[in-house]
């Protein structure tokens, strides 16, 4: 388990102990995305130092929240069931961030696993059951995915493949996503790029992906 130790006898000052060190939480995000090589999650968190990357995933093992198995002669680091009960407290947690994320700086960059987490905790299956099925090819900075929403299901995976719309995006695809500027507005003033189909789905997309600043 992490180093510290609150000395309180209370289930949050459990969890803080087993998930609140620093970049321990990331590593669960991203492992909600699927599993991942040791290099994979490295290359999904820049930052963080390989010393401290090691000294997290030990401590995840050690709690029971990751596990070290093998695939396809490699290994990969993956959730544990008990890990995988974090995926609400991570997507609460992400809906909450995104009320004060503001503009984004310079040095801030868009992962595709964070971006995938983003559109989880986007995602309205609402409004998406009233929607025909439809698939975009999201191209959002270096992130590449390609989101099918069918009826209340999502999909999100990396790459392309067909689509009904494709477009690329800065991380001012935050402001759709918020409805601080409509579908229209983005593609008029170069925040969004439509690459192919029809603009106006661009409209489904942000019906179905919202989250309020």
């Amino acid at each position: 388990m992490a180093a510290r130790e609150y000395g309180q006898y209370c289930g949050v000052t459990r969890a803080l102990e087993l998930i609140g060190e620093r970049w321990a939480l990331l590593l669960v995000r991203d492992l909600l995305v699927g599993p991942r090589r040791y290099g994979e999650l490295a290359a999904g968190l820049p930052r963080i130092p390989t010393n401290v990357l090691a000294a997290r995933l030990k401590e995840l093992q050690a709690a029971g929240i990751v596990r070290r198995a093998p695939r396809s002669r490699v290994i990969v680091y993956e959730l544990t069931p008990y890990g995988r009960e974090l995926e609400p407290v991570v997507l609460a947690l992400g809906a909450w961030g995104f009320k004060a994320m503001g503009d984004p700086r310079a040095e801030q960059v868009v992962t595709p696993d964070s971006m995938t987490m983003a559109l989880r905790t986007a995602f309205r299956p609402d409004a998406a059951a009233l929607l025909p099925a439809t698939a975009y090819a999201a191209r959002i900075g270096p992130a590449a995915l390609l989101v099918r929403v069918d009826g209340a299901a999502l999909t999100v995976g990396r790459g392309d493949g067909p689509a009904d719309l494709a477009f690329t995006a800065g991380p001012g695809i935050r402001q759709v996503i918020s409805g601080e500027v409509t579908p229209g507005h983005a593609i008029d003033t170069g925040v969004v790029e439509v690459l192919h189909g029809r603009p106006d789905l661009l409209d489904r997309f942000a019906a179905t992906f919202h989250l309020a600043a």
